[in-house]
């Protein structure tokens, strides 16, 4: 998927889930099942980049649990990809059918209208996903 910025022009920078699998997560094997997903960033230009929402859904596609990844936080490939992994706490691990990105960079700095009165702040991405929202 290609990330977006605030006005909704490509970045540049491509987004994927590479896969996912439900598995108890090392350092909290008593919670059970959760999901456990990697991901990869194309076309990110030094060591910042952006950030997008990863959400676990179900066949809906209602988000049971959602956090934002960053191109940043990804390791360097050799061949100039990054590539992560990220985990997902849900209550019902086996309604999840998929882990699904969204396209709008959340690496923005958001500043507050407090801090720019006189347009409210610019441009904002879109709020990010949460429980219960369908994509």
């Amino acid at each position: 998927m290609q990330v977006v910025d605030t006005s909704g022009e490509p970045l540049g920078v491509t987004a994927q889930v590479v896969d996912w699998r439900l598995e108890p997560h090392p350092q909290e094997r008593s919670k059970g099942d959760q999901v456990h997903f990697h991901y990869r960033f194309d076309g990110v230009q030094g060591t910042s980049g952006p950030g997008v929402d990863a959400c676990a859904v179900d066949k809906a596609r209602v988000a049971s649990m959602c956090t934002t990844i960053y191109a940043s936080d990804a390791w360097p490939e050799p061949d100039g990809t990054r590539t992560g992994d990220g985990w997902l706490t849900v209550e019902r691990p086996g309604l999840v059918a998929g882990v699904l990105l969204i396209a709008n960079d959340q690496a923005y700095d958001r500043p507050s209208c407090e801090r720019d009165m006189k347009d409210g702040g610019g441009t904002h991405p879109p709020k990010s996903a949460s429980v219960g929202d369908q994509l």
